[in-house]
């Protein structure tokens, strides 16, 4: 199977894990959801440290996974809270401001340039936030043009969602420091491994009653684990076959993915207003893409 059919399934499994969440377990707390989409996950890929090229890290892998696995244990919280309480349409999208947030930070900070493409990947992800909230324009007092994209900050789901891209964008440079210390074979079933053993330990501690989702899995519970495991492992059987820039931007069709779902499933309104801004929000991350991968 080639790089991008592998993509094309990641992102596909992740829309449906996302869906299969929202239906079937949406009346449970925030560390059982946690604890089923990233602990559950975590034993089912257990073989896979097996299979994985033996490693043995660096002390400074330490140091960057260190960093990055609290800031993953609280993405994990923002995003089950933002598809279990709002619509996927208005939440999902904003997993594509991650790689605009990655090219302002790496302009302002590190003096990186931006591209053309990359600029106008930029102009095309605030256009479609844009469009997607467009029936909040006449809910201001007064009505503005800015309402629209001021209605991001005010809906709580997608400001959870938005609060997952920001995060998402700082532990992409710190995978990518953890990286420098480890196989990249190995590198995905070390990560995922500690990230999922992070989050049974934290949630064990904060809120033991969640550890019943691993003592006593339901149905539900596998449907949901196996999608992410499935997700899991396509993205590095992906990543090992293309750019990272290329993969992530197929990747990011699980918004559209999520849309259609999300229409079907909660019968969500707006669909063509909301795929026309889904699409020009990936068409978005496929142009940072482009002028990432040609950097």
């Amino acid at each position: 199977m080639g790089w991008l059919a592998l993509a094309l399934t990641c992102a596909l499994a992740l829309a449906l894990a996302d869906t299969a969440t929202k239906r079937f377990l949406a009346g449970y707390p925030a560390a059982d959801l946690v604890m089923v989409r990233f602990g559950l996950t975590s034993l089912l890929l257990v073989p896979w440290l097996f299979i994985a090229p033996p490693a043995s890290p660096q002390p400074a892998f330490w140091l960057w996974m260190g960093a990055a696995l609290p800031l993953e244990v609280l993405a994990e919280v923002l995003y089950v809270l933002a598809i279990r309480d709002s619509p996927l349409a208005l939440t999902l999208p904003y997993l594509a401001f991650t790689p605009v947030l990655t090219a302002l930070t790496g302009y302002l900070l590190l003096g990186e340039t931006l591209s053309s493409a990359g600029v106008s990947g930029i102009l095309l992800v605030v256009i479609g936030a844009y469009v997607l909230n467009l029936d909040q324009a006449r809910l201001g007092r007064p009505p503005t043009w800015f309402t629209p994209l001021m209605a991001i900050v005010r809906h709580r789901g997608s400001r959870y969602m938005l609060g997952v891209a920001v995060i998402y964008g700082i532990t992409s440079v710190l995978g990518k420091g953890a990286l420098q210390y480890l196989p990249t074979a190995a590198f995905g079933a070390y990560y995922f491994a500690l990230v999922g053993g992070a989050t049974v330990l934290v949630f064990a501690l904060w809120q033991p009653t969640s550890l019943k989702t691993l003592a006593r899995p339901r149905p539900a519970h596998f449907l949901v684990a196996g999608l992410m495991a499935a997700m899991i492992l396509t993205h590095f059987m992906a990543l090992a076959l293309t750019e990272t820039a290329y993969m992530i931007a197929v990747k990011r069709v699980s918004i559209l993915f999520g849309i259609v779902l999300g229409a079907l499933f909660f019968a969500e309104r707006h669909l063509a207003r909301n795929l026309f801004a889904g699409a020009l929000m990936v068409g978005g991350v496929a142009l940072i893409a482009s002028g990432d991968a040609a950097v």
